[in-house]
This record gives structure tokens, sequence and C-alpha cells, in this order.
């Protein structure tokens, strides 16, 4: 981790990292950046969206780093409705240029059989956001503005600063 902050203060680069938000390992990652004087605008926290503690996710944002809202389909992590309302409580707590959403779904992964996938997570495909995430946030008062912040603005931000 030190060496990857050491390569982004000397490049520039955006950093996204893995965590594990039951374990509020996010936490531990912007401490070590920062210590490295990574700027945490440039980096997210990758797997935000497996949580819906609103006080650890506020700590994340308050903390500099976009939250990585993806994982979007992996229901059996957190439930569908537990994601998209934690998004819009974010959003309602004036969160939305702090985060990204994503999926995090692959084109091949090991975790699963093929019918197995289907079974487990129907929904962990490439449209699942234009398909289904879009239409219940904005059913929940998102606006179309707020997704576009999330989806187009924000990475724009952390990919041209």
């Amino acid at each position: 981790m030190r060496a990857v902050g050491a390569a982004q203060v000397e490049t520039g680069v955006p950093i996204t990292v893995h965590t594990n938000p039951h374990t509020e390992s996010g936490l531990v990652v912007q401490k070590v950046l920062a210590d490295e004087g990574v700027d945490l605008a440039k980096v997210v926290i990758g797997h935000s969206g497996d949580s819906a503690d609103l006080d650890y996710l506020c700590a994340l944002a308050d903390g500099g780093s976009l939250l990585g809202m993806d994982r979007f389909g992996l229901d059996v992590l957190l439930p569908f409705e537990n994601r998209v309302n934690t998004v819009v409580e974010m959003v309602r707590r004036g969160y939305a240029e702090k985060m990204v959403l994503a999926h995090d779904a692959a084109c091949f992964i090991d975790w699963f059989s093929s019918e197995a996938k289907d079974a487990a997570v129907p929904n962990w495909n490439f449209t699942h956001i234009s398909d289904q995430v879009i239409p219940a946030l904005l059913e929940r008062g998102v606006t179309e503005e707020q997704i576009t912040t999330m989806l187009v603005d924000n990475p724009r931000r952390y990919f041209e600063s």
C-alpha cells in the first residue's frame, strides 16, 4: 500500500482499492495513503457499495475519497434494496459528488459455475445499472443531474485532475 501511495505521489495517477467495509478497512487505506502524501480525492474506496453503514461511508467521504458504490448485482453480499436505499440516503445527505456507481461485473470469474452464477447472482451483469439501478434511484427521488454526477462527472474529475 505504501508503494502504491509513493507511486501515486510521483505520477499523479488515480488509485482504486479493494476494501472490506465490514472491517472498515477503507479507513485504514485512507490513513496509510494520507501518510504517504496521497491526495485522497484521487482514491476510490472500492466495495463501499457492500455497506449500508452510513457513519462509515460518511467518514470515508468526509476523509476525501470517492466511494465506490460498486458490485450492484451482487445481492448475496448486500440486497439490491439496501444498496439503492444507501445511495439514495447518501445523495440526500449531500454526497452525490463523492460517489461513483459500478457493478464490478466481469466477463469471467471463477467464483461460480455458469449455472450457479445465474442462480446466485442473476443481476450481476453489464446492464444492471442502466436497466434496474437508475430507474430505482429515480423512483426514490434522485435526480437525473445527481445520476450524471455519479456516473459521468465524478469519474471524469477522478481521471482528469
